[in-house]
């Protein structure tokens, strides 16, 4: 009898029988405005100065990178000392390759079996992902009508659950909605009367650009060692393709993620990279103000034509009703235009492009929704 190895048949976990990878589509149209990504590539002196760092950096290819990246935190510390006022020091700053493995760090530091990750829907779709690769326990409460997050709500969820992690995204991902400060004050109360102790994550990957009076999570860590503020490079700088995320907490709970990450696991490339892009932040921050500009007018454009518009401190849009989305999405696209069907039913994201690329997905929504 041929055996089950000679046939080919490999011992893949249970859980993930049947299971298709997680990714938006990819695909090559004018308007690509699916997955928020920045519009505008880095000028040329950005270019010319990363393309310098990791030159500098190839010379040394044969010796591993320094594993705690000492250099690119002290930087990162002093990017949000400037840009939101954080007080940090580089022992509070962590970094990795995209904030997806952040998360996972996070819960591979926090989570794993017998233990519970909890968030509250709709919010970002890898969540629970990253607790099933974890054998974490994923829990999802809810969130209102208007996408806002209920401080009573969020207490009883942590109270009902213990969980060891709470996600928020903050602005939340895919419906732009932020989180105010007592909120997530809120939120950390319950969390610090878990048994044995929550840790509670902000993701702010999309926090630069979040509207005025619109404040960040990073306030909040003085006093709360329990709390993790997490960004990324990938959208306010346009470095998508870098892949850099990081994370601002206490010493101790950026001491834990060292534990369990891979050795080395930030190349020197990419180390190199994300400072030279770092000393071009004022010039790569200045195309934020007029994303938030493009946002807040489409937001204004969408609702005059009738459609409901969620409240976003994000660079993209979620936006409805529509009895068909699918088709909305499909005619769309058949004009060029690349957006995202995703979120609760019915809804639909826009991420903020060009100009150009907003007047395209005007023209192209005017037609196919008979607006």
């Amino acid at each position: 009898m041929t055996s089950d190895l000679a046939r080919g048949v490999l011992p893949l976990r249970p859980d993930l029988v049947g299971l298709e990878p997680y990714g938006a589509p990819q695909l090559d149209v004018p308007h690509l405005l699916n997955v928020n990504e920045n519009p505008y590539a880095p000028a040329a002196d950005v270019v010319a100065d990363i393309a310098e760092a990791v030159a500098q950096a190839a010379a040394g290819l044969n010796r591993y990178p320094d594993r705690d990246f000492e250099d690119l935190r002290a930087d990162l510390a002093g990017y949000l000392r400037v840009e939101s006022g954080a007080d940090l020091t580089s022992d509070q700053l962590w970094a990795a390759n995209g904030s997806n493995e952040i998360m996972l760090h996070v819960l591979q530091a926090f989570g794993g079996p017998g233990r519970t990750v909890l968030s509250f829907a709709p919010t970002y779709s890898m969540y629970p992902e990253y607790a099933r690769d974890t054998f974490t326990g994923w829990v999802a409460g809810r969130r209102e009508a208007d996408f806002s997050l209920d401080p009573d709500v969020a207490r009883a969820a942590i109270a009902e659950h213990a969980p060891s992690v709470v996600l928020l995204a903050s602005p939340n991902n895919p419906t732009g909605t932020a989180l105010p400060a007592a909120t997530v004050l809120a939120v950390l109360d319950a969390a610090a009367r878990v048994p044995g102790g929550c840790v509670v994550v902000v993701d702010e990957a999309y926090g630069e650009f979040r509207r005025a009076g619109t404040p960040s999570a990073l306030e909040l860590l003085p006093g709360h060692p329990h709390l993790a503020v997490s960004r990324t490079m990938s959208k306010a700088f346009g470095l998508a393709g870098a892949r850099v995320g990081y994370l601002a907490a206490s010493p101790t709970l950026v001491d834990a993620l060292r534990v369990v990450r891979l050795p080395y696991h930030l190349s020197a490339v990419t180390q190199a990279v994300a400072r030279a892009a770092l000393r071009h932040a004022p010039a790569l921050m200045a195309q934020v103000g007029s994303l938030r500009d493009e946002r807040d007018a489409l937001v204004v454009w969408l609702r005059e034509r009738g459609l409901t518009v969620a409240d976003s401190d994000a660079n993209f849009v979620l936006f409805g009703l529509f009895d068909d989305r699918r088709s909305i999405w499909q005619g769309l696209l058949d004009r060029g235009v690349l957006i995202r069907e995703v979120g609760p039913d019915g809804w639909l994201r826009v991420s903020v492009g060009t100009p150009q690329d907003m007047t395209a997905f005007q023209d192209a929504l005017v037609e196919v929704a008979g607006l």
